[in-house]
């Protein structure tokens, strides 16, 4: 495989009035985890989709694995293991025979994949589950089953689309665990997620895409030093934080306040935070401290300083889902 496991140059898309995809770059290594973030709507499975062959480009060039895929989008499907951000097995099946199915798509032999749809039912801790039918599965398990089946002909590049949406917590960490196992296994994979913390728990390199264009490509600990100028505190206080925002401008010049609640309140400012002495003047002006917290930034703030979109719109994908991506 080239070095490149991905490569992508000016690519769009356009749906009647909708500019999906407008003429992005970006590139992937054979081997890493990449990121692609951003809210609901912002064309990462539009973008999924034109990678994987589904939707043809209007313009641009997609090269996977150094196949030219621009004139012959399915010319490196064989390379490919794809996990859609809803199910595509089939409910009547039971979990092996749809894993063995998917396994004869991609012309495996009848023991290879056999073998293959134990190992993995095993590997996903779904080994008891293997004889029953994928349609009384859990939320949990139909991902898991997914992602087997993504992988059954051990494809060198994955594509995961919104790989934990809508599951229970404990599956969704056994899931970014799978994820972060296959990739140390040697797997390139290609996830498209608007979960900011799992994006920073197991990627390399972020993308962030918002209405059809990146509007930030790096390594994870160059986009947190994008925060380095900035220093935060969090207190707890008794009561009137909106009112201890208001003055703090006044009294403490280059800090800025912000309500996270009628009684929490968070500082931040470009040079580091003299706690003790904020905290004095807080208990001064009549207010009780109950706890003062210095706060490391996160791949959140991040996002939210480069794109403008506040964490509560992030929060909304998270609850449902809609389509248009």
């Amino acid at each position: 495989m080239n070095d490149k496991a991905i490569i992508v140059r000016g690519v769009a898309k356009r749906f009647t009035a909708v500019q999906a995809v407008a003429g992005i770059d970006f590139e992937v290594d054979e081997g890493e985890l990449f990121g692609f973030l951003g809210p609901n709507g912002a064309g990462k499975s539009t973008t999924i989709n034109m990678l994987i062959g589904l939707t043809r480009p209007d313009d641009g060039t997609i090269h996977i694995a150094g196949i030219d895929c621009s004139t012959k989008p399915k010319a490196a499907q064989h390379l490919m293991g794809v996990v859609p951000d809803e199910s595509n097995l089939y409910p009547e099946l039971t979990g092996y025979e749809n894993l063995t199915f998917c396994g004869s798509l991609y012309g495996m032999s009848k023991h290879a994949r056999a073998a293959r749809a134990r190992e993995l039912l095993d590997r996903f801790g779904l080994g008891e589950a293997g004889g029953r039918k994928f349609g009384g599965y859990s939320k949990g398990m139909k991902r898991k089953l997914t992602i087997a089946a993504g992988i059954i002909h051990s494809p060198p590049i994955l594509f995961l689309d919104e790989p934990t949406t809508g599951i229970d917590v404990a599956s969704a960490l056994q899931i970014r665990q799978l994820i972060a196992d296959l990739n140390t296994a040697g797997t390139t994979i290609f996830l498209t997620t608007h979960y900011i913390e799992e994006a920073q728990r197991l990627c390399r390199r972020i993308a962030f895409i918002v209405k059809g264009r990146i509007v930030r490509i790096d390594t994870l600990d160059a986009l947190m030093r994008h925060t380095n100028g900035r220093h935060a505190v969090q207190f707890a206080v008794s009561r009137g934080a909106p009112d201890l925002c208001e003055v703090l401008a006044g009294k403490w010049p280059g800090l800025r306040g912000q309500v996270i609640a009628e009684d929490q309140i968070r500082v931040e400012s470009p040079e580091p935070v003299r706690v003790g002495a904020l905290v004095r003047w807080i208990e001064e002006s009549g207010v009780e401290v109950s706890e003062a917290r210095q706060l490391r930034p996160s791949l959140e703030d991040v996002f939210i300083e480069i794109t403008g979109i506040e964490a509560d719109a992030m929060e909304q994908d998270k609850a449902g889902k809609g389509g248009g991506q």
